[in-house]
């Protein structure tokens, strides 16, 4: 399906009538400000809530886990809180779904967990022929070896089911890398070491029309791409001197090869919903390598999904109507024939 023919869909009258949704994300109750700790991911939330709000369904709202220990009074979970304080709890929403036959947005437990592994995503990846650099996971409680580094001049090492580059760290030394392997292991999480790779981000974005769809391709034009970017400043907590911005890839001959690439990813995770993969590419050489996947990944309208989306013509609202139409036609609740098109 091309992108330029993307368009949105529209829930039916009577499901919105019918049905009762709850949103769930860490700050759904927040006023929409800059959050202390958190940032602009409580904005984000925020906007979300509000843009569900002004599709005029049921919609109920939630801040924590608390709401689903039993069996809530609603027919549909739209979860936003990944992030959850501990380790793997992505999945949490999910299990917790699935114990109460409640039916909900994104992908099962299981490929929650398997995206959210970057070691585990990896995998899949290169059993599916997707070139990714070399690495090697160091499990917490595991024997950190130095044989088993990848051979590299500089090393990037991040936990290895970190989002929005928390924790991340280089190393240009064996010394390095293991003193940040120890650093995130005292968190409680496992490590991931990987080559450092020289290159722009391509980002490609999918949402699911009857399968995954891929939306404009975006790729991050940066004025010193050798810089790594911390959690703080995807976060706005602290200013961001560097210049770059997010543009359309659209090179005649790079990025069929990324959206090729991507589409494998895509297939093996199927079915999720949305989520977003990005790539490494160096213009220099031509190589193209898988760095990660974020199933049911930022929603915010100024990051990559809502950006690539309003690249294929799609409002905020267009985009979270969609994905809340397909994911109810996909699991039976609507029948298909009844979504209307924008």
């Amino acid at each position: 399906m091309k992108t330029d023919k993307l368009r949105p869909l529209r829930l039916p009258a009577d499901a919105k009538e019918r049905l009762r949704f709850l949103f769930m994300a860490k700050h759904a109750l927040w006023g929409g400000s800059m959050h202390p700790e958190d940032g602009n991911h409580a904005i984000y939330h925020h906007e979300v809530r509000t843009t569900l709000e002004s599709l005029g369904i049921n919609l109920q709202v939630a801040n924590s886990y608390d709401v689903l220990l039993t069996k809530p009074d609603v027919d549909f979970v739209f979860p936003l809180l990944n992030r959850g304080g501990f380790l793997n709890s992505e999945m949490m929403i999910p299990l917790l779904c699935n114990m109460h036959g409640l039916h909900y947005v994104g992908g099962s437990p299981i490929i929650r967990g398997l995206g959210d592994d970057k070691h585990l995503s990896k995998l899949v990846c290169q059993a599916a022929g997707v070139p990714t650099a070399p690495w090697f996971c160091y499990r917490k409680g595991a024997p950190v070896r130095p044989e088993d580094c990848p051979k590299a001049e500089r090393w990037v090492i991040k936990p290895n089911a970190s989002s929005a580059s928390w924790g991340i760290s280089d190393a240009f030394d064996w010394n390095g890398v293991a003193n940040a392997i120890a650093g995130i292991h005292q968190q409680g999480h496992d490590a991931i070491v990987e080559p450092y790779l020289d290159g722009l981000d391509v980002q490609i974005a999918y949402i699911s029309i009857n399968g995954p769809v891929p939306l404009p391709m975006l790729i991050y034009e940066r004025e010193d791409p050798t810089r790594l970017w911390t959690y703080y400043e995807k976060r706005d907590l602290i200013a961001n001197s560097e210049k770059s911005s997010l543009q359309r890839f659209t090179d005649a001959d790079l990025a069929p090869q990324v959206e090729a690439l991507a589409q494998k990813v895509a297939a093996a995770f199927e079915p999720f919903d949305y989520g977003r993969l990005e790539f490494r590419l160096d213009r220099k050489t031509g190589a193209i390598n898988f760095i990660e996947i974020n199933l049911n990944c930022n929603l915010w309208s100024e990051k990559v999904v809502a950006k690539s989306a309003a690249a294929a013509g799609f409002s905020h609202a267009d985009l979270l109507e969609t994905i809340l139409a397909e994911s109810l036609a996909r699991q039976g609740i609507i029948d298909r024939r009844d979504i209307g098109v924008g």
